[in-house]
């Protein structure tokens, strides 16, 4: 089956959040308040030293599920292995350590990868430009001589901490500080999007939650992601036809799901989406894993209801021109939070499913309510809008007439 487009998923990053909202007049004291000094040590890492942290997942920690899903293919690790092989300059990667005394990586982890997983013989040389007769070879088949040469190969780490957070009163904060790396160290190469930053910048139970949920059946079925279906949790981002899922690959996924928590809490509709995403994976960073679980289980049994509400094709929108049906984001927003604000008429709503349908069917029908439902008005007060109108569409007669 095709891959069905979401309208509307990934916003734009057209909003850079300031580290200081407020003007300072004198530049010394400003420099007083607000510096601080990123401490660092660099480490040479020997090939077989990075597999081994890389396995023992105790001290170095790739994170894939969080980061980065797009991986590199075989002809792009090959080259790296030969670059390795030729003595050619690698770029460092970075590391910072968390307070857990473990290193999560920051930048690098498609190269970090890269090394584990063919001296783990995941995958034979390909594509190899200079040293063409090592195509083919797997690191266990290397003669002597290379295996020693890959032996002896290192790779360059900075692992960045913070000695020290600002001094009190300053405007800047430690989240300010690792998103300021992060866009220092994101200006090359592929950049991380926004989502892969803040589960970067805003790693813990939330952002955990936010994977557990993107693997929820009615949600994947949705939003037409390849099932998790594996026996082995560690072979989830193994599967090829998921890597190529652009929801999947680009996070979209983990966003759309934030989108909600968002959008759910009524004050914080202000400003960009983009803002409004950072404020609400900032606000629950250091939730505990109690109330993780319990925005899991909520956002579960609210997708549950209009999974079932439009027989499991819920947020699409009538065929356009060419015949095509997609899936709207703002659709889908308004629907979650309109039910979520409706949640103690649940059983109601779910009673008057087809007088429901018939309402979505006839509002989408018109021009306005069309364009307002599918966000092509995308500011504060057209989100609001348009749950609004949603929560109209979904609530029962009984209830509206009672109103």
């Amino acid at each position: 089956m095709a891959e069905m487009e979401v309208a509307g998923v990934i916003e734009d990053d057209d909003e850079v959040i300031s580290s200081s909202a407020v003007a300072e007049t004198d530049p010394d004291e400003f420099f007083a308040k607000n510096a601080f000094r990123i401490i660092y040590q660099t480490n040479n890492f020997f090939l077989p030293q990075i597999r081994d942290l890389i396995d023992r997942g105790e001290v170095l920690n790739l994170r894939p599920e969080y980061q980065r899903r797009l991986r590199w293919g075989a002809a792009q690790k090959s080259r790296l292995i030969e670059s390795l092989l030729l003595n050619i300059p690698i770029p460092p990667v970075f590391l910072y350590e968390t307070d857990a005394a473990r290193y999560e990586v920051m930048d690098g982890q498609q190269r970090l990868n890269a090394v584990s997983q063919f001296m783990a013989g995941d995958f034979a040389l390909s594509g190899l430009q200079v040293l063409k007769p090592l195509n083919g070879l797997r690191y266990s088949r290397c003669p002597p001589r290379i295996k020693r040469a890959l032996d002896r190969s290192t790779l360059s780490a900075i692992v960045l901490l913070l000695e020290s957070e600002p001094s009190r009163g300053a405007t800047l904060t430690v989240s300010d500080i690792r998103r300021f790396i992060f866009d220092r160290l994101n200006t090359g190469g592929t950049k991380l999007n926004p989502q892969e930053i803040r589960n970067a910048i805003f790693a813990g139970s939330f952002t955990q939650a936010l994977v557990d949920i993107s693997r929820f059946r009615p949600f994947t079925d949705a939003f037409d992601i390849p099932a998790y279906t594996e026996a082995d949790p560690n072979d989830y981002y193994e599967n090829e036809q998921r890597q190529r899922n652009s929801l999947y690959s680009s996070m979209g996924d983990c966003q759309i799901i934030l989108r909600f928590f968002a959008l759910r809490d009524e004050a914080n509709i202000r400003g960009s989406m983009k803002s409004m995403l950072d404020r609400a994976m900032q606000s629950r960073t250091e939730i505990s894993q109690e109330d993780a679980d319990r925005l899991t289980s909520e956002f579960k049994e609210r997708f549950s209801v209009l999974f079932n509400l439009f027989d499991g094709a819920p947020f699409r929108l009538p065929p356009d021109e060419k015949g095509r049906v997609r899936i709207s984001a703002a659709l889908y927003d308004a629907s979650m939070v309109a039910l979520d604000r409706q949640w103690s008429e649940r059983d109601k709503i779910a009673a008057d499913k087809e007088a429901v349908k018939a309402r979505l069917t006839t509002t989408l029908a018109d021009p306005d309510k069309l364009a307002l439902l599918t966000g092509q008005a995308n500011t504060a007060q057209a989100v609001r809008d348009r749950i609004d109108l949603m929560e109209s569409i979904l609530k029962p007669a009984s209830v509206t007439t009672s109103n």
